[in-house]
């Protein structure tokens, strides 16, 4: 497994093409993992855990 890639969530929202308010939902139902947060407080998630979660909810 590649070491996380941590962003927060506006900019997963960016890569993936989805609101930042579903990456959110998905956080608050365990989904995703939050890994912290950054200096001004927002929280961080994996790049990776997103994408894979997006190519899941796909198939």
């Amino acid at each position: 497994m590649s070491a996380p890639l941590l962003v927060d969530v506006y900019a997963a929202a960016a890569f993936s093409g989805i609101k930042p308010g579903t990456i959110r939902v998905w956080l608050h139902r365990g989904k995703l993992t939050r890994h912290g947060h950054d200096q001004a407080g927002r929280t961080l998630i994996d790049l990776n855990e997103v994408a894979l979660h997006l190519t899941a909810a796909a198939a």
